[in-house]
């Protein structure tokens, strides 16, 4: 099924975004909740006539994402954890953590916006793609490192 998204949802895109979810997720979560409408043919010329007159607003927003990305890049980002042995973590590391670490260095950037490929359980080098807009995304590298007692 194919929707258009009204609201930002975690781990499935941004506003605008046309997507497609499985049916039941779309017709009783989605769609009832007001986050996503149907992407019907109408519909998406509708979205298509928003995009072209938002366009000017968008290229300002993406112009602002790229540098964000630079500073973030230049970022050595290190995550401190309790560890049980010698480098296996007590819980594990989330996207909530790397968000307040990063809002620490001082950089603001939500949580959903942070994409973990697996659940970080030990300490070393890792990487999260990091999706500030519908066209800029990277990965950022961070290292977990363990915390002093």
């Amino acid at each position: 099924m194919e929707i258009i998204l009204k609201q930002d949802v975690e781990n499935l895109g941004f506003v605008d975004d046309i997507v497609s979810v499985k049916n039941g997720y779309g017709r009783n979560f989605l769609i009832p909740t007001g986050k996503a409408i149907l992407a019907t043919i109408s519909a998406k010329k509708a979205l298509d006539e928003k995009l072209k007159q938002s366009a000017n607003k968008d290229k300002v927003a993406i112009e602002e994402a790229n540098k964000f990305q630079k500073q973030l890049e230049k970022l050595e980002l290190s995550i401190s954890a309790k560890v049980i042995d010698s480098n296996k973590l007590f819980g594990s590391v989330t996207s909530s953590d790397i968000s307040k670490q990063l809002s620490e260095e001082g950089y603001k950037l939500e949580k959903n916006k942070i994409i973990l490929s697996s659940n970080i359980k030990s300490t070393g080098k890792y990487s999260a793609k990091i999706r500030l807009h519908r066209e800029v995304s990277f990965e950022l590298s961070f290292e977990v490192i363990s915390k002093e007692k």
